[in-house]
This record gives structure tokens, sequence and C-alpha cells, in this order.
């Protein structure tokens, strides 16, 4: 795994050996930036179910202010340190071990906002629709943002989640993305 683009571009990422996560594939990640282009740009980033941190660590490579890592594996934030170190990017991230939904409650109560989310737990287990009601929940998007759900093509997932609503869908082999708005914006 590698950062596609940006001031990190090229350099590689690494993973938790033996640890089953599923990293986002390049071509999913090339597309989804792309179609996301100059929003990076300033934006605060989070990066529910974190991993190894790739989706987040893409963000600040292509100019995001911010990103904030979230994986209940002390594994996983470890080596999303250990990366954030390689790439240089560690004064513009905060990384924290905890679960994604009860993380959701603690920056809910910290008043914290994000222009974009990323949610990309394991496929087939429902977290998808708990995160998107948890972000709607705690109030985690600021306005005009975008939260952006990976998930599987054999999933259900609703066009709508309390004040979300999808507006977009991009289907890439097995791969959904599901782009949600709050529906004020």
């Amino acid at each position: 795994m590698r950062v596609i683009s940006g001031s990190a571009r090229g350099q590689k990422l690494k993973s938790v050996p033996g640890v089953t996560t599923r990293p986002t594939t390049d071509r999913v990640k090339e597309n989804l930036f792309n179609i996301l282009g100059s929003r990076v740009i300033d934006a605060v980033f989070l990066d529910l179910f974190a991993g190894n941190g790739g989706m987040g660590i893409e963000a600040l490579s292509r100019g995001a202010k911010l990103a904030v890592f979230i994986d209940k594996s002390r594994a996983c934030t470890k080596m999303i340190r250990t990366n954030l170190e390689e790439v240089g990017f560690v004064d513009r991230a905060r990384v924290y071990t905890n679960d994604a939904l009860k993380a959701a409650a603690v920056l809910g109560r910290q008043g914290a906002k994000f222009d974009l989310i990323y949610v990309d737990p394991p496929y087939q287990t429902g977290l998808v629709a708990k995160s998107l009601a948890a972000i709607s929940q705690f109030s985690l998007l600021a306005e005009d943002g975008l939260v952006i759900a990976e998930y599987g093509k054999k999933e259900e997932i609703a066009q709508f989640a309390l004040n979300l609503v999808r507006v977009r869908e991009e289907k890439y082999g097995d791969t959904v993305l599901g782009f949600y708005r709050s529906k004020g914006d």
C-alpha cells in the first residue's frame, strides 16, 4: 500500500502483519480522491476504522489540515503512528485507540466537526449503518461536509441515516462508496 498523490506521493505504508484488516485498494482510493478534488485542501478529516491509516494519510498528503484516526486495535493505531512518522505528518494528526461508535460519542461531546468523514468497517457487519447513525446523532459533520462510507456490494445500506442522505454511489468491483450529506446541506 502506498500514498498515491500529494506531498508524500509514492511513500509506502506499512500494515500490521497477521491482522485481518482489508485495506482500501489503490484504485478505489485514487477514484475517491479524484471525486473529492480540492475539497480535501484544508479539510479536517476523520478516518473511522482506520486500519493502517492509509485514507487519512492520503488526505494529509493532498493538503488536509488535520486527520483524526480511530481504530480499536492497538496494533493498528501503533502502525498508524509509525506510518505518520515515516511520512512526516505527526503534527497534523491525532490517533485514538477506541471503538468507532464510542469514539463518535466522545468526539460529539467535545464538539468536534469534520469536513470529510471516511467510514470503512469490516464488510457485512452492520457497522456502516451504525456509524452513519452515530455521525448524525453526535453531529460530527461540519456544514457542507461529506461522509464517505465504504461497503461491500452485497450489503443493503439505506439511503437515509437520521439526518444524513446518500447523494451518490460509486461501484468498483465488490466495493461500493456511498456519499452522504446532511439533509439541510
